[in-house]
C-alpha cells in the first residue's frame, strides 16, 4: 500500500514539474501563459528563489534539499 502511495506521489511530482516547465517555455515564447490566466511563472520562481536567499543559511539548506529531491527524481526517471 505504501508503494502505491509513493508511486502516485512520484507521478504527481513528475506531472507538476512538466507543467511548470511547459509554463516557463510558453511564457518565454508568448510572454503570457494561456492556461494560467496570464500569470507570471518566471517571476514567481524568481520570487521563491529570492525568499530562500533572504533566509541565509536556512534558505540555502532548503534550496539544497529541494534540489537534491528533484535531482534524484529526475535521475530515476531518466534511468527507467
Amino acid at each position: 500500500m505504501l508503494e502505491t502511495i509513493m508511486r502516485s506521489a512520484d507521478a504527481a511530482i513528475n506531472v507538476g514539474i512538466k507543467l511548470i516547465s511547459l509554463a516557463i517555455v510558453l511564457q518565454v515564447v508568448f510572454s503570457d501563459v494561456p492556461f494560467l490566466g496570464g500569470g507570471d511563472v518566471i517571476g514567481t520562481l524568481i520570487g521563491i528563489v529570492g525568499q530562500l536567499a533572504d533566509n541565509g543559511l536556512v534558505g540555502l539548506l532548503a534550496a539544497l534539499l529541494i534540489w537534491r529531491l528533484l535531482d534524484s527524481d529526475v535521475k530515476k526517471e531518466l534511468s527507467e
